[in-house]
């Protein structure tokens, strides 16, 4: 593994890279409450085939961090790593999962020539997304949870005691059997640095989607621009069947945005599944990808 600090659109972030630069580029693109070191398992099994890259993103370990929930609208996230994009060589192989889905799905479908192939692990497309969040069922009452993140002063209450609070919604109702004290030190150092984790939860206070109390459906939410969010590369998901933050109902109707889709379900990993099971991830990639 590499390591350095470049400059994209003027600021600096930091990247990790596996593999030889002369391979196809994968970028891969955490979630919360991750960062850039997280994809070092799946990494490891891929370098052979790829040049894995993967940043902290915005606000996220060493990578810079700006005030302001503001600067962490989802264009900007975007406009971020498609610069990087534009250092790789201007194209990549594209992986996301959590927040990191999100992101991939704003550069795939907005800058769909800088994306070969598209690759998801628990992530979810805005648009199924939106409308199990508005649903007021499974997702809604799954996602109770972005209220607390986005509440004034949740930095404070997450990082007490240890960030004993933010370790618990981390792994809440998920296998957590992957966290070793020695990968946990590391998640901790990166929490703490001034000023992170304030700016890892301006990703949900930016956000616009709108979640719905249980049982109380909303009936009407702001458009979103459907005819400009449709994967137009080939795409492959990979899911853990036993996530909890995020219901698998959620990508309904994938394939009226996709429709070179492939789905690869794993009823033996949740939403954690890179960490739980890379090798059985690194196939999937591999056997889907040409050579």
């Amino acid at each position: 593994m590499r390591s350095e600090h470049i400059s994209l659109n003027g600021q600096s972030f930091f990247v990790r890279s596996w593999g030889d630069a002369s391979q196809p580029p994968l970028l891969m693109l955490h979630g919360f409450p991750e960062y850039g070191g997280a994809w070092s398992d799946l990494a490891e099994r891929l370098s052979d085939r790829f040049h894995c890259v993967a940043p902290d993103q915005r606000g996220y370990g060493q990578s810079w961090a700006p005030p302001g929930v503001k600067n962490y609208a989802i264009a900007q996230l975007v406009s971020d790593m498609v610069a990087l994009i534009d250092r790789l060589g201007g194209r990549v192989t594209l992986l996301g999962h959590d927040w990191g889905a999100a992101v991939a799905y704003g550069i795939t479908t907005y800058f769909p020539d800088r994306i070969e192939r598209l690759i998801i692990g628990n992530g979810v497309h805005p648009v199924p997304f939106q409308r199990e969040l508005a649903a007021g069922g499974a997702q809604s009452e799954a996602s109770e949870y972005i209220a607390v993140l986005r509440a004034e002063g949740s930095e404070d209450r997450l990082s007490a005691d240890g960030f004993s609070r933010l370790k618990r919604l981390f792994s809440a109702k998920m296998s957590f059997d992957w966290m070793s004290p020695e990968i946990e030190a590391q998640y901790i150092t990166e929490w703490s640095r001034p000023g992170r984790l304030h700016a890892m939860l301006n990703w949900y206070r930016a956000s616009p989607l709108v979640v719905a109390r249980p049982g109380e459906p909303i009936t009407y939410l702001p458009p979103l621009p459907e005819d400009r969010l449709h994967v137009r590369c080939p795409h492959l998901l990979l899911w853990g069947m036993r996530d909890k933050a995020l219901q698998y109902s959620s990508t309904d109707g994938l394939e009226h945005f996709a429709e070179d889709l492939m789905r690869v379900t794993f009823d033996d990993a949740d939403h954690w599944l890179f960490h739980q099971i890379p090798e059985a991830c690194a196939a999937s990639i591999r056997d889907w990808c040409p050579t």
